[in-house]
């Protein structure tokens, strides 16, 4: 199966500026996958160089098996893209613009699409609505809807949730899980990294314009050893000497050990029972996809220069 994206090699630089080097990535069909980074990283010019709105100085991109500079047709067809700025049309309805939409594709008869579309996204109250009336989550909805017109087997959303309500963001994920489970592949940027985390089979993270990790988003996670701890609350209030070497705090009845991987807490479980010694609570502390950011973030160095 043709991968749904396909980076080789691809540099980009403004000027001096290296924007990106030597990304090498390729995204499965059918996967939700995260492109993670801090602001300047590089992956608002590197989904440029994908959507072909950005020319690469050197290497090659594909978007299902179409070259984005020789197929850039083929290429857009098969792509949608939730760009991070509010860019609306203040002349035209949400259903307008919509309409319109489809028109650029060269799609006639697409009206019964697009009224599903207003209705999953919870914009038919607003669908008679010009585009100016709307709040800003409001148009963001229309950005995503726009995005989904022609069906495009692969869809890239760009920060899709910034600044938006707790209830948008349901809706829209909601929505956007729906789609990845029909088929579609969902490339997703976030700094909500709880999202990346929750909804992304892999992750790739950016930084200085190289991918400086790029992983199933639980291997990421697993390898991470620092973070993972137990917190016990027990009686009576004393860890065995067979447990001290763990012990990283004791205080106001919790006493948190340090684990290297989870096997070690059978250990310290046997260990308490030898002791005759009963747990009140048990709390496995573990790192997160933010825990392994900020982590990579400040380990990995300055590589491009």
């Amino acid at each position: 199966m043709l991968p749904a994206i396909e980076v080789k090699q691809v540099c980009k630089h403004f000027g001096n500026l290296r924007a990106l080097t030597d990304i090498d990535l390729e995204i499965h069909a059918g996967e939700f996958f995260a492109l993670l980074g801090p602001n300047g990283a590089g992956k608002t010019t590197l989904i440029s160089i994908i959507a072909g709105l950005t020319l690469a100085n050197k290497g090659s991109v594909h978007v299902m098996g179409h070259d984005v500079r020789t197929q850039y047709q083929q290429a857009r067809r098969n792509l949608g893209v939730v760009p991070q700025e509010l860019v609306f049309d203040p002349f035209f309805t949400v259903r307008e613009v919509l309409l319109i939409q489809s028109g650029y594709y060269g799609i006639k008869e697409n009206a019964r699409w697009v009224d599903e579309i207003i209705e999953r996204l919870d914009l038919s109250d607003k669908a008679n609505a010009n585009m100016r009336a709307l709040s800003g989550g409001m148009k963001r909805r229309v950005l995503v809807a726009q995005a989904l017109v022609h069906k495009p087997p692969v869809i890239i959303l760009d920060e899709p949730t910034a600044g938006v309500d707790v209830e948008l963001r349901q809706t829209l994920w909601e929505f956007i899980k729906q789609l990845n489970q029909d088929g579609h592949t969902i490339v997703l940027t976030t700094h909500y990294l709880e999202e990346a985390e929750t909804l992304c089979h892999r992750v790739a993270m950016l930084k200085e314009g190289q991918i400086v990790a790029l992983d199933s988003t639980q291997n990421l996670i697993g390898k991470m050893i620092a973070g993972k701890s137990v917190r016990l609350r027990l009686v009576p209030d004393k860890l065995p000497p067979t447990l001290r070497p763990l012990q990283i705090s004791h205080h106001d009845g919790i006493a948190e050990l340090k684990i290297e991987n989870y096997a070690q807490v059978e250990f310290i479980l046997s260990s308490l029972r030898t002791a005759d010694i009963q747990i009140l609570e048990m709390h496995l502390q573990q790192p997160d996809l933010e825990d392994v950011f900020v982590s990579i973030m400040r380990n990995s160095g300055n590589q491009s220069k």
